[in-house]
């Protein structure tokens, strides 16, 4: 589920960057938080997959222009429905029934306001001297927080304001809860002089803030002596109350939080690449070394910034992967590469939670094959920005990358996914990137486009193949309730809905419930480099983390209490090693075929696993505004989804890069970029 924060006219970047920064420390072990723009809030469907909505600071004129009408329609209803929203700063008054700021002033900026979700006056500034744009008017104000509502919070903090705001007369509804209030003297008189308020609305809960607890002073570089630098001098001071606060305000809304406060972001660890065949570490280590220009033993890339070196031991690695510590910065610092040329793979201590060996033990024991084309050089790291970024963004080293590489990681600290989506992706989700080198002759019009089908169906072929060999006898996996939506996501029969009916794998969406859940899902970029295509295929599992939804393992446990009412034996848990194994071998085994025939081949089994035939949708986007169609199938020389206008007949053809599927309305609507 995601966390959505508004980034759209009015916001500024400081407010947007303070926001999500604050939000991930305390929910991105089991939340997605990211920045969403007006186009997403006014014309997608993003309710339904959102636990909460966030408006940051910023300007609320702006915010009225772009929002009203149709775009607070639709915030309303989320909150009615039971969705949670934040507002900070300018938020704040933009969700309040009336703003009132600086009235009797040439900034005065009054009036009523959609939302309401405030029923009284938002009114400012608390204190004079707001400039949105900078720190000049900027204060450490404190705050009494109300313990009996936020009984594991500090009774008092200190909270960044620039300008404020107070909910005027909050004691006259009965319904508004304040959570914490001004103190000192302040220049608006009010009897309660609240800061920041809670309520509840329909289904749904807000917290309104007129301060910005969001603020992050560690996520700023004032010093003392630039403007604003004694501010955040101060709230550093305070700054772990003011992580407690806000976790204790997410908690309130009923959201899942981090319970340790401190920055949960994990930092980069080296990355190791090896191979059983020493011979081809040996090589890629050559080309980079002898191709690359170094520049006091680093190497800057397009995106990111190498340390590559060479390790011809086992004590050498250690010693040297010992002495270097972690990186400080997990995104900004140079990359660790260590290339083992022995043909050496790294102990438990330097991996404890992947362990490479086996993963080449079990990709030998897949199959008889003994010339595979991918998956034999790998690359592993305990904490890594993104494996995808690490090869998309970085065109110059991936020039000398060798066809076939795999690489992995326990945690991505900013993962890839459809539509430029970043996430924290914890330990237990495995994410997976592959390199295929194509000459450019070879590469037809739609052969990237298609191969996206053939990758992401090998992706659910490999989870319900687990255990067996390539093309072997099922092991009894195939029976998990799972179904590809359209393109590549896979998606999960929740537990509480998996029963004996659903053994066969073989249930389809029945009504608006949502009973599927994702659970795992891929995508393909391209290069083209001196006449030869670089596909990179990224892909990612949740295999054993249960938050925020579910994980293979969890499902497996139920399949397992159903086996064992059939008098069949439980089936052993996935394994990291073992399933990125199946994945690879999968992969090689479809890429050989796709390579021949193209996705023809594919298309019956892409047909019984995924979850759209002759399903009626709603399509809105295009020409002729919503139209109501039945899907057919896929076209095989282009990969464009078919489907029937029900009125005329007529065929339409939906690509799958320009347009997105909202599975439980049965909507597919063009994407807005």
């Amino acid at each position: 589920m995601n966390v959505l924060v508004y980034s759209g006219p009015g916001t500024t970047t400081e407010s947007v960057k303070h926001c999500i920064d604050s939000l991930r420390i305390h929910l991105s072990k089991f939340y997605a938080v990211l920045p969403v723009n007006e186009t997403v809030l006014l014309a997608e469907p993003w309710m339904r997959k959102t636990s909460m909505l966030v408006i940051p600071g910023g300007d609320d004129l702006s915010y009225c222009r772009v929002l009203n009408g149709a775009g607070n329609r639709k915030i309303k209803r989320y909150v009615k429905d039971g969705g949670k929203f934040m507002g900070f700063g300018a938020g704040g008054y933009f969700s309040s029934a009336r703003c009132e700021f600086n009235v009797g002033s040439p900034l005065e900026v009054s009036g009523t306001r959609e939302l309401a979700f405030y029923p009284g006056t938002c009114k400012g500034e608390v204190f004079s001297r707001c400039n949105k744009r900078s720190h000049g008017g900027a204060k450490a104000t404190k705050l009494s927080v109300n313990i009996r509502e936020l009984p594991n919070a500090p009774e008092m903090i200190l909270s960044y304001l620039n300008g404020g705001s107070i909910f005027m007369d909050s004691s006259r509804y009965r319904d508004v809860k304040v959570l914490a209030r001004y103190v000192g003297q302040m220049g608006i008189e009010d009897e309660i002089n609240a800061a920041i308020i809670y309520r509840k609305i329909g289904k749904g809960v807000i917290i309104l803030c007129g301060p910005r607890p969001e603020f992050s002073p560690r996520s700023s570089n004032k010093t003392k002596g630039e403007e604003g630098g004694q501010v955040v001098s101060k709230l550093k001071a305070d700054d772990r109350n003011g992580r407690v606060l806000l976790r204790e305000m997410l908690r309130k809304l009923g959201l899942r939080v981090c319970e340790d406060v401190e920055d949960s972001t994990p930092s980069t660890t080296p990355m190791y690449f090896t191979s059983p065949f020493p011979r081809k570490i040996q090589t890629l280590w050559s080309n980079l070394s002898h191709n690359l220009e170094m520049e006091k033993g680093l190497f800057r890339d397009n995106y990111d910034t190498f340390k590559f070196q060479e390790v011809t031991s086992q004590n050498e690695l250690e010693f040297r992967d010992c002495s270097i510590g972690k990186n400080e910065d997990s995104i900004n610092q140079a990359k660790i590469i260590s290339f083992m040329t022995s043909g050496q793979t790294p102990t438990a201590k330097l991996t404890p939670y992947f362990d490479m060996q086996k993963y080449f033990d079990s990709l030998f024991r897949l199959s008889t094959n003994a010339v595979r084309e991918l998956g034999t050089v790998l690359g592993y790291s305990e904490v890594v920005s993104s494996t995808h970024t690490l090869l998309e963004q970085n065109l110059q080293w991936l020039k000398y990358l060798p066809h076939g590489l795999t690489i992995t990681a326990s945690t991505q600290v900013s993962g890839r996914g459809r539509g430029g989506n970043i996430w924290l992706n914890p330990r237990g989700v495995l994410p997976a990137t592959i390199l295929l080198k194509v000459p450019q002759k070879e590469v037809g019009p739609s052969f990237i486009v298609t191969l996206q089908y053939v990758c992401g169906l090998a992706l659910i072929e490999a989870i319900l193949g687990y255990g067996s060999r390539v093309n072997g006898d099922g092991a009894g996996y195939e029976d998990m309730p799972m179904r590809i939506k359209w393109p590549n996501d896979i998606y999960m029969l929740k537990p509480e809905y998996f029963n004996n009916r659903h053994l066969d794998s073989g249930s389809t969406l029945n009504g608006k419930e949502e009973k599927y859940v994702k659970v795992a899902g891929s995508l393909l970029s391209s290069h083209c480099i001196d006449s030869q295509f670089y596909l990179i295929w990224g892909g990612g599992v949740n295999v054993s983390n249960d938050a925020p939804t579910t994980s293979l393992n969890v499902v497996l446990t139920r399949l397992n209490e159903l086996r064992k009412e059939n008098n069949l034996p439980a089936l052993p848990q996935y394994g990291l090693e073992a399933l990125l194994a199946k994945i690879v071998a999968t992969i090689d085994h479809f890429y050989a075929t796709f390579k021949k025939s193209g996705l023809s081949p594919f298309l019956p089994l892409y047909y019984r696993r995924w979850l759209h035939s002759n399903q009626t949708v709603a399509v809105s986007g295009h020409q002729g505004g919503s139209r109501t169609c039945i899907i057919k199938g896929i076209s095989p020389e282009f990969g464009l989804l078919i489907a029937q206008d029900v009125s005329n007949q007529e065929i339409l053809h939906l690509q799958p890069d320009g347009n997105s599927f909202d599975l439980f309305k049965g909507l597919v609507y063009k994407k807005n970029t």
